[in-house]
């Protein structure tokens, strides 16, 4: 099998908690047990994210919530989220951020503090994704990016949990993978998968990419193939694929799959995967 097959076979995909009936449309174009991460967004409720888990787990996917640890009031409020999950069949894998306040809303200031706590194995969590920046965070120094990967691997691996790394999207494979480079010397062996835009309008992309930090100077951004000229038109992740897959060697990188931001909707992304299954062959 090419690096390539291996890189679109048990890609994940990305939804909002209102994204939930989207699920429905996009189910006829994934495989059975794809895994469907829920983002924990300040302006959805509870309700709303565990409702999406529900929507993915009933469909014969996997739901993977997404907890944000500054935006918990409280243990309770955490206890409470990871209860509802299980009920549903969502909390067997979750994935752990920071989040975006600047100050916590509660007792966990980042992601390690919510692995630290406790609460995730009492409530059935056997597997925990944890954040990659391949361009770096624009709030965060490499240094501490670089620590705090490290000090949540390790955590993970003290308490008995599998781990798994997925990426911010980008548009740069080189940066891409002189970051996996980095990881695999830094003697992190965990699975990655690599954030990757849908389909989706340029104008709506590069809107993501400043609001992310991601790079999108005129030459990645031409590499990628997104029109600077004409925002109107929609770009596909087929240049990036192509060249990350050639590119890769399993020897030196280990495990790598794709994680698609959906950007450009959730059934768009979907068909697209199954399309393009089998369109990016590397002998």
């Amino acid at each position: 099998m090419t690096a390539t097959i291996e890189l679109m076979s048990g890609f994940s995909l990305e939804i909002t908690g209102k994204d939930a009936d989207a699920i429905a449309d996009a189910r006829q174009y994934l495989p059975d047990d794809t895994r469907v991460n829920i983002t924990f967004l300040g302006n959805e409720s509870l309700e709303l994210r565990v409702a999406a888990a529900r929507a993915v787990a009933e469909s014969g996917l996997v739901p993977v919530p997404h907890l944000a640890a500054r935006r918990l009031a409280s243990r309770e409020t955490l206890d409470t989220f990871l209860t509802a999950l299980h009920e549903v069949g969502g909390s067997e894998s979750v994935f752990v951020v920071g989040g975006d306040p600047p100050e916590p809303e509660g007792p966990y200031n980042d992601a390690l503090d919510l692995i630290w706590s406790g609460a995730l194995s009492s409530h059935g969590v056997r597997a925990v994704g944890i954040a990659g920046y391949p361009e770096g965070h624009p709030q965060i120094s490499d240094a501490l990016l670089w620590q705090a990967l490290t000090d949540k691997v390790a955590a993970l691996r003290e308490i008995g949990l599998a781990g798994e790394i997925t990426t911010q999207f980008g548009f740069d494979a080189d940066a891409v993978l002189a970051w996996i480079e980095q990881l695999r010397a830094r003697g992190i062996e965990l699975p990655i998968r690599v954030g990757v835009p849908g389909p989706a309008g340029a104008k709506r992309l590069l809107a993501y990419a400043r609001r992310f930090g991601v790079g999108t100077s005129a030459g990645i951004a031409r590499k990628y193939g997104l029109s600077l000229a004409n925002l109107l038109a929609v770009a596909g992740p087929d240049r990036f694929i192509t060249e990350l897959a050639s590119r890769l060697d399993p020897a030196e990188h280990g495990t790598v799959k794709l994680h698609f931001y959906t950007f450009g909707g959730v059934e768009v992304t979907a068909k697209w995967a199954r399309d393009h299954a089998g369109s990016f062959c590397v002998s």
